[in-house]
């Protein structure tokens, strides 16, 4: 691990790692909830004559779903959608999510709750940055992780204009924390999400929960790939006990 985080230090010219805060992606690393978006997205554009493969629900996550709406319309229609346009489009994506969630109901992902335990047990704050408007799992997150998670320190769609490949979710993120890039451990696990974070500056860690390959986050330069959130932990209490000084 002293090897990441000295790559991660040379990477981004930073001094010092500290961590403080551990900020979270929501789909696919706090919930199991990919499934329901990869059906609603390929039903929903298809309603729309718009092709949507289900592993593109993996390749696009992260973004913006107005964001992935107008690119795929660039690359189908060839031609630019209005917001409104888009909007539309996206609340009938959101529509048919929310009934797919009621038939199946993301659970939480394994060792989740767990995980975000341990990090309040080092004193580090937990934020949730997320590319999702669903409000069936926004509104979800503060009821199964009370105590864990508090309002004031989610990040959605509503909070930025430029969603993620950008860095501007996890910049809103850390800003809400108080704290530096070099303070900061992302947690993500899509190549979308992934990018957003290095372009922080953010340590990430892309634990691979979906069937794209390692290859797809490792290129978009996270700092560590894991198999799974359960394979987080231990991890993180390493780098709580190594955080290194760079000379």
């Amino acid at each position: 691990m002293n090897k990441e985080i000295e790559h991660y230090l040379d990477k981004h010219g930073f001094g010092h790692f500290c961590p403080k805060a551990v900020l979270f992606d929501m789909d696919g690393v706090i919930y199991d909830s990919m499934s329901n978006h990869s059906v609603s997205w390929h039903d929903a554009m298809k309603d729309f004559e718009l092709t949507m493969p289900y592993e593109g629900a993996y390749q696009y996550e992260g973004m913006r779903g107005v964001e992935t709406i107008k690119l795929l319309a660039r690359e189908q229609w060839h031609r630019e959608l209005s917001d409104e346009e888009a909007q539309k489009m996206y609340a009938h994506k959101a529509e048919i999510f929310a009934r797919q969630c009621q038939k199946t109901p993301a659970k939480m992902m394994p060792g989740i709750k767990e995980l975000m335990q341990q990090i309040k047990s080092y004193g580090w704050k937990i934020c949730v940055v997320t590319g999702s408007a669903q409000h069936a799992l926004l509104d979800k997150l503060l009821i199964d992780f009370d105590g864990l998670l508090s309002e004031e320190l989610i990040v959605t769609a509503f909070d930025v204009t430029h969603g993620k490949p950008a860095p501007d979710p996890y910049l809103k993120g850390m800003q809400k924390c108080g704290i530096q890039p070099w303070e900061t451990i992302v947690i993500e696990n899509a190549p979308l999400g992934v990018r957003a974070a290095v372009a922080a500056k953010c340590f990430t860690i892309a634990a691979n929960t979906g069937p794209l390959p390692d290859s797809m986050l490792q290129a978009e330069g996270a700092d560590l790939v894991v198999p799974a959130i359960v394979a987080v932990g231990v991890h993180l209490g390493i780098l709580a006990d190594g955080q290194l000084s760079h000379s």
